[in-house]
């Protein structure tokens, strides 16, 4: 009876090399300052989802899930593999620097997350995880992409943000079965061919990186949804990504060398719906853009952009565009046509007018003018009945037209560095019904 009572954990009976492993890691983090003296781990409930930062999950008088996140670990037991029935292990947020040889003994894990840890290498044993489905390990030290991981035959998700890898193997090609892969924030210079052999990725970043060129071959990764290719050297875009249909969640551009853009990237991507081109050199965009008809929100500010073009304003569905810091003078009168459109930003351009119609946009709740060269206002402006905030500073009008003093919803009126010949007297009608006018 009392061996009975020693194998038992929380009322539970375990197997002896399991109680063994948990009454060691409770040790560890009572001495770390995470549980209190004789405290023991909480039992989480099925699936991992409790918010808790550390417990156990056990099923069928086995453990098959524990958590230990932000416990400020240096090690985990090297006798983890004990644990042979675990499926999923979060040590996320701890200060490991090395993770037990142990760990390829766990046959039955499924999810493994090591994020932001210390780790510079991970075991070789790793590759021994058949059964593995995710690997998270962002944030850490790993400077080599271990050839063991592509090993695993069911692995889904990879996810290495954040560390100084500065290659990618060719072997990578070997995980068929791969829908995520981010290697953004590393040191790559290339990418291995084979990577566009992996046709079931649906997401993938290799933003923040050192990347100059980007084969064709990646129009052969026909299920993305999402790419991240910002923030690297590129100065120009393989046409093939044009081919990429499947596109719809995010498109990420920014933070390259590109100066121009080829029409057939845009020909056929109708299910996207957002776009980030922010931090080019780009002059003009493509009449094509205007196929992007499921697009909700364009980024295109930081570019030597001088016009837009009139096929823009077949974007249905754009609810944002974003046009800061760029070099218009005109916008192109189809803008007025964004029936859908609920901000407009386009500070510190060189615009000298605006089309009427803008009047069109009724559900436009931020207009941001701030820092252009408009001279007038089309009196169409009042009738923007969703209009919130309207920013006009430092423009070159001198008067106002009266009709913005009936924007029913108008709730900030900023006028600061305008010299106008006098205030109107409608701004303090403005200000008395709750406006908010800046001077």
């Amino acid at each position: 009876m009392l061996n009975e009572v020693e194998h038992r954990w929380n009322g539970i009976r375990l197997p002896e090399s399991e109680l063994a492993l948990i009454r060691q890691l409770e040790a560890m983090l009572q001495q770390v300052g995470r549980l209190w003296e004789h405290e023991v781990l909480p039992l989480l409930n099925s699936g991992g989802s409790s918010s808790e930062q550390c417990g156990v999950e056990v099923a069928d008088n086995h453990v098959v899930g524990l958590v230990a996140r932000y416990c400020e670990l240096a090690a985990l037991p090297e006798s983890l593999g004990a644990l042979e029935q675990l499926r999923y292990l979060d040590v996320r947020g701890n200060q490991l620097a090395s993770l037990p040889v142990s760990l390829g003994q766990l046959r039955q894990l499924h999810t493994l997350i090591i994020d932001h840890n210390r780790l510079t290498e991970l075991p070789e044993s790793l590759g021994q995880l058949k059964l593995l489905r995710a690997l998270h390990a962002d944030g850490n030290c790993l400077s080599v992409f271990p050839a063991q991981i592509c090993l695993l035959p069911v692995l889904e998700t990879l996810r290495f943000y954040g560390n100084q890898l500065q290659e990618l193997p060719t072997e990578i090609g070997h995980l068929s079965q791969l829908k995520d892969l981010s290697v953004g924030k590393n040191q790559l210079t290339a990418l291995p061919e084979t990577l566009w052999q992996l046709t079931q990725l649906q997401i993938l970043n290799v933003g923040e990186n050192q990347l100059s060129v980007l084969s064709e071959g990646i129009g052969q990764l026909s299920q993305l949804h999402t790419l991240d290719l910002g923030h690297n050297l590129l100065s120009e875009l393989p046409v093939s990504l044009g081919q990429l249909t499947k596109l719809e969640a995010y498109l990420y551009l920014s933070n390259n060398r590109l100066t121009t853009l080829a029409p057939a990237l845009f020909e056929r991507l109708d299910k996207l719906t957002y776009l980030n081109l922010t931090d080019n050199l780009l002059r003009e965009l493509p009449d094509t853009i205007g196929h992007l008809s499921s697009l909700r929100e364009l980024r295109i500010y930081n570019n030597q952009l001088q016009t837009l073009p009139e096929s823009l304003g077949k974007l249905s569905q754009l609810q944002e565009l974003h046009a800061m810091n760029n070099r218009l003078v005109v916008l192109p009168e189809s803008c007025g046509q964004l029936t859908q459109l609920k901000e407009l930003r386009l500070t510190n351009n060189r615009l000298h007018t605006l089309p009427g119609s803008l009047g069109g946009l009724a559900h436009l709740s931020i207009l941001d003018l701030r820092n252009n060269q408009l001279q007038e206002l089309p009196v169409t402006l009042a009738r923007l009945e969703s209009l919130v905030q309207l920013d006009l500073r430092a423009n070159r009008l001198v008067v106002l037209p009266p009709q913005l003093a009936n924007l029913p919803k108008l709730e900030k009126l900023d006028l600061r560095w305008l010299k106008l010949f006098s205030d109107p007297d409608w701004l303090q009608r403005l200000q008395e019904r709750g406006c908010i006018v800046l001077r």
